[in-house]
């Protein structure tokens, strides 16, 4: 069986409530549990995390290989912008990914455009809001059983 990683950066654990509107009011618990639901239909576990610490984020997606991970779907939050050390972390690990924002990143303030990610990711996906992470989860899927 595939398996998904759904990595969550910091301040993710507030979504609901924190800026409703640039992150909308679905929580992360909800977009978890949507996303576990499409995944488990198509035969796919998943799992997801979330932490607000750089190293947390940076082991997990160290063990991510050990653990049988097959496919990351990545929102960094704030490290977006700032993390080399997740980056690293990510290319050493070989595991494909997809790096999703809630809001579009793009239209937002300029330090905010740039990632340390979408040149290294499978795909990127912005600005659909929760809707994000499902059709990462169907990109994923799709990736995997194409493999």
């Amino acid at each position: 069986m595939s398996k998904i990683l759904v990595l969550n950066g910091p301040n993710l654990n507030l979504l609901g409530t924190r800026e409703p509107e640039h992150y909308g009011r679905v929580t992360l618990e909800q977009i978890n549990a949507k996303a576990k639901a499409v995944a488990k239909e198509a035969g796919v576990a998943l799992i997801a995390m979330q932490s607000n610490a750089e190293h947390e984020l940076v082991q997990y997606v160290q063990e991510a290989n050990s653990q049988g991970v097959d496919f990351i779907i990545f929102n960094p939050a704030a490290f977006t912008h700032t993390s080399i050390a997740l980056r690293d972390a990510v290319i050493a690990s070989g595991i494909p990914l997809i790096e999703v924002h809630l809001s579009n990143i793009h239209k937002r303030e300029e330090f905010r455009r740039h990632s340390y990610f979408s040149d290294i990711a499978h795909g990127v996906i912005c600005g659909l809001g929760a809707y994000g992470y499902i059709a990462a989860v169907h990109a994923a899927i799709e990736f995997l059983n194409s493999k």
